[in-house]
């Protein structure tokens, strides 16, 4: 009897006229293929659906009405088909191929390629995917789904900036961010914490894919902006046919992960009495709870975006329209981050030989932000900032006066707490940064003759900013008052990017099984960037804020400006032998403005091959492989963002050391940096072998690499002696390495069809080695700070600190050089010398992670679906100097509250110290951290509704995004870095955190 699988969901109504109807489907080859899907088409009266499955002989049976009956046959990676049964009680139905696989179409740089014909490493991602966790960064939607991708969330504020690395960091000095090319438009990204990212500009629902180019031959045709990777974003177009007006939006609330738990006022007043061995509070069992200062900072904060598009065309023309406002309010009071923009894709086609477009798009952004946490290694770099100065609030003291302002620390309890301030201090201020931006691109195509064309294009990227601070006399406390106050700046900062670039492409067949494409490019690209500063304090009043600057008494004027052009030729050839053999060549000349006369110009060549081993006669008798390629390519690219303009040059600068003149005062102009005409580009050159696998007619696909990228020439700043009359000379010094393995899984576990069941799955995991090579030729080792350096043979990111060997006690012998005393912390005396110097650090750890990866899955049935995604972060270590500063009792700010268990004679513990007025505990490995993580990025679950007359679609959901964090890190989130993009120094001193946050939205197209 023939066996059958009936899918529950697809469940059968058999009626009494019924008949049945068996048959075997089979590949082309007349391989026999399981889990084929047969639908009878159409629903039954009650909307369910007919089928069932093949089984694991390619069998099926099926009832179906006597007459009228069509079955639809349909398999991953097989083009579907409809039979009419007719008459017939047995089929044999044969698939064909769908090539449609074969023939998709990325974008590389310059152009665009069939999938199989790509050599380089690239990997793609879907809009569906980027838009599947609500993001105000395009780079947000890539964090955890490209292997070889690491993104952190370096700030959790509204619009905070992330950072990104390709292969890992291949810069110190310079910046390690890829290149972005949105339609044409080249753009960075500082990936500084305090900087508002560019990206957060840009609307996310605009985007129609991405591709991440990671290796040397897909990224050397950007040459000396290549070198860190290179990341692809095309954004929505017009296509023939009718009008399509959609809508996307969604709102929802945020709210922060966790709280850090500090002393209450009653465990305060005994800590202080401790610590300054007198009274300063009589009954401090009287003081109860007191005021909790991370409640009056923290809010839940709501959070929207609504976008109208509207897309079409005819056979000539075609366009598409969207505005987009978005509003995130920060989880901490007062920040907050709004956009508005406005999006025009246009495409027209003249005649058959003449197409133009163009892309413009305008954005509008409002960023509120507050001040977060310093990068200096004392606990008062940590109070510097809003989160720190929550914490060290003590809770004895109350946050507003009758009045409502904000009340002063000093001029409560006889100004007791004058080195603390009130965490309101540092919302209330105005501090604003309102950003205009416009990237236009107008391109013309010609066709000239048969497979030439020529395409110049000519690209903007216009901005201006401008950042306001106030902080109003309200703030102050009366003897500040008394030596004038208000603080104001006015920034207005203007940059200009105009780039030219004349692209001829070549496309012909030769004799009939060679493809060849030939790619040539002139470009030219200038920038311009200015800035005026005026900075302001002691005004007589808070009326006009800092919108009049000149009624404040101190004033002080500033202005900069920068030029740079960088002049580019380029050429690629592609080369196929029957879609089974192909070979790129590619190499790229710059000349920079910014390097010395003696190294203007740098050369980025390389080579790539592919082997679609599949295509080979001794793959056909393997059937379930669907696909098999290998791959391998080898180039040198440059990093010119790793150098500012004028730093091969001989500059002066004003040093502050005015003098007087005849009684007149003047500025003094002072030599600044030695010229260096040797100034050239840092180089990586970069080996990659990769093999691409797909199995079981393309349900299973498997991406693998390896690469190795060393970076040479590193522009580093050499420190020279004092007798020279400079600080450092900007060259050419030290070496990185980055070598690693990618793999990425995508699986269609359940293929299913129509309303059925399916399932789709992928994940990937990056393990990268990263590795200092050489520093400035003289010394194998450079100190970053108190706990972080550089050293030869070792990663980046690396900490060196004291050992802590916990608490010293009452007859214990206290060694000299460190908090010694009894119930203050203890290092071990590494090298055994009987005193504790800095030749008892040692290294202990580093913020490289060991790997990196991604999961997601999707599950659809019958109009519903379930989206999961997580996230994960392996094997670094973090810095917590935030835990540092409040696990240190010093007097004037509150701590941890785990200090209720420190030490006193009566309490002999091995973890805490006791007080210690003015104190400051050891840096030790104590406060290096394990920061490794894994997060629920997003669950949501959507529903579509079935077809309604007038609507296309309409599908509601609803969604929980960082919803869950599993890590035994102790601090607010694993997820931070005060230093932002910095490569050497990582730490979390009070950073911005993460939100949660709980969302419902609604798509609907007409």
């Amino acid at each position: 009897m023939t066996s059958t699988v009936n899918i529950p969901l697809l469940a059968e109504s058999v009626k009494a006229d019924d008949r049945v109807v068996t048959g075997v489907i089979t590949d082309e080859k007349g391989v026999t293929l399981p889990g084929v899907s047969v639908l009878l088409k159409g629903a039954d009266p009650t909307g369910r659906q007919r089928g069932t499955v093949t089984d694991s002989k390619g069998l099926f049976q099926v009832s179906v009405p006597e007459k009228g009956a069509i079955l639809v046959i349909s398999f991953v990676g097989y083009l579907s088909q409809e039979i009419a049964v007719g008459t017939r009680t047995n089929l044999t139905v044969q698939l064909a191929p769908d090539t449609k696989a074969l023939d998709e179409v990325i974008v590389v740089g310059y152009g665009t390629q069939r999938r199989i014909e790509t050599t380089g490493a690239i990997a793609s991602v879907k809009a569906a995917d980027l838009l599947q966790t609500p993001v105000a960064n395009v780079a947000q939607g890539l964090q955890a789904r490209v292997a070889g991708v690491q993104i952190t969330q370096n700030s959790g504020a509204p619009g905070g900036n992330v950072s990104v690395r390709i292969r890992g960091t291949n810069s110190i000095n310079g910046s390690s961010e890829p290149l972005y090319v949105i339609d044409g438009i080249q753009i960075s990204n500082s990936g500084g914490i305090t900087d508002v990212s560019p990206l957060s500009q840009i609307n996310p629902n605009d985007i129609e894919s991405i591709e991440v180019l990671k290796d040397a031959s897909s990224t050397a045709i950007y040459g000396a902006r290549g070198a860190n990777g290179v990341v692809l974003i095309t954004t929505k177009r017009g296509k023939e046919g009718g009008t399509r007006v959609s809508y996307e939006g969604y709102g929802g609330v945020q709210q922060v992960n966790k709280t850090l738990n500090v002393l209450n006022a009653q465990q305060f007043g005994q800590l202080e009495n401790e610590v300054y061995k007198r009274s300063i509070y009589a009954d401090p069992t009287s003081l109860g709870e007191g005021t909790n200062w991370q409640n009056l900072i923290f809010r839940k904060a709501p959070i929207q975006s609504h976008q109208l598009s509207v897309s079409g065309g005819n056979a000539k023309t075609q366009l598409a329209l969207s505005l987009n406002y978005f509003n995130q309010d920060g989880i901490i009071k007062n920040s907050n981050f709004s956009r508005y923009s406005f999006r025009s894709n246009i495409d027209h086609r003249i005649n058959d030989r003449i197409r133009i477009g163009t892309s413009l798009y305008y954005g509008y952004s409002i960023n509120s932000g507050v001040s977060v946490g310093g990068t200096g290694s004392d606990v008062t770099s940590s109070r510097a900032g809003v989160l720190g100065a929550a914490l060290a609030a003590p809770p004895t003291l109350v946050p507003y006066r009758p009045d409502g302002s904000v009340f002063p620390f000093q001029d409560q309890m006889n100004g007791q707490y004058q080195e603390v301030s009130n965490p309101l201090n540092y919302i209330t201020p105005i501090n604003r940064q309102t950003t205009q931006r416009i990237l236009a691109n107008v391109y013309v195509d010609f066709s000239l003759f048969k497979g030439l064309t020529y395409r110049p294009s000519f690209n903007a990227d216009l901005g201006t900013t401008l950042a306001e601070f106030y902080s109003p006399l309200s703030l102050l406390s009366q003897s500040q008052l008394a030596s004038g106050g208000g603080n104001a700046t006015n920034t207005s900062s203007y940059g200009r990017t105009l780039l030219h670039e004349s692209i001829f492409t070549y496309r012909t067949r030769l004799a009939e099984h060679h493809t060849l494409t030939v790619t040539a490019v002139l470009a030219t690209q200038a920038n311009v960037n200015q800035s005026y500063d005026q900075t302001a304090s002691n005004f007589p009043n808070d009326v006009t804020e800092n919108n009049s600057i000149g009624l404040a008494v101190n004033q002080r004027i500033k202005s900069e400006k920068s030029k740079s052009r960088l002049d580019s030729y380029l050429g690629r050839i592609n080369y196929g032998y029957k879609d089974k053999y192909f070979l790129d060549l590619t190499a790229r000349a710059d000349g920079s403005s910014k390097f010395g006369e003696n190294n203007k110009y740098g050369f980025f060549p390389a080579v790539a091959g592919a082997w679609r081993i599949v295509e080979e006669p001794f793959m056909k008798s393997v059937p379930i492989v669907s696909d098999l390629k290998l791959r391998g390519s080898w180039g040198i690219t440059g990093n010119a963002g790793a150098i500012d303009p004028y730093q091969s040059l001989a500059t002066v600068s004003a040093s502050g050391l005015n003098y007087n003149y005849n009684h007149n005062p003047v500025t003094g102009i002072n030599p600044s940096a030695i010229p260096n005409p040797d100034l050239k580009w840092e180089r990586s050159t970069q080996v990659d072998i990769g093999l691409d696998v797909s199995l079981f007619h393309n349900r299973l696909s498997v991406v693998a690499d390896y690469y190795n990228k060393r970076t040479d020439n590193l522009l580093f700043q050499k420190v020279l002696p004092m007798s020279s009359g400079y600080t450092a000379l900007t060259g050419n010094f030290g070496s990185i390495q980055n070598k690693g393995v990618e793999l990425a899984v995508n699986g269609r576990i359940i293929p299913g069809s129509g309303r059925g069941l399916q399932w789709d799955a992928s994940a990937n995991i990056t393990v990268n080695k990263n590795e200092v090579l050489s520093l400035d030729g003289i010394l194998d080792e450079l100190p970053r700070s108190a706990y972080a350096l550089l050293k030869v043979g070792y990663p980046m990111g690396l900490y060196r600190t004291y050992v802590f060997d916990g608490i010293s006690q009452t007859g214990e012998t206290i060694l000299s050089g460190y908090d010694g005393r009894v119930g203050g912390q203890k290092v071990k005396d590494l090298n055994g010398d009987g005193t504790i110097t800095a030749a008892d650090q040692m290294i202990v750890g580093n913020a490289q992670p060991k790997y990196i990866f991604g999961f997601s899955s999707s599950l659809r049935y019958r109009g519903f679906d379930l989206n999961l995604f997580v996230q994960g972060v392996q094997g670094n270590k973090l810095m917590n100097l935030f835990r540092y500063t409040f696990e240190t009792a010093l007097g004037q700010q509150n701590v941890l509250a785990g200090l209720v268990n420190r030490w006193s004679a009566t309490n002999p513990s091995n973890e805490y110290a006791s007080g210690f007025q003015g104190g400051r505990l050891p840096l030790s490995d104590r406060y290096i951290e394990d920061a490794s993580f894994v997060r629920l990025k997003n669950v949501s679950l959507g529903y579509t509704l079935p077809k309604i007359k007038g609507i296309s679609q309409l599908r509601v959901y609803v969604s929980a995004n960082n919803a869950l964090t599993l890590t035994k890190y102790s601090g607010y989130d694993p997820e931070v870095n005060n230093f932002g993009n910095a490569t050497t120094q990582f730490i979390d001193n009070g950073t911005y955190p993460i939100a949660r946050s709980y969302l419902g939205g609604l798509q609907l197209t007409f």
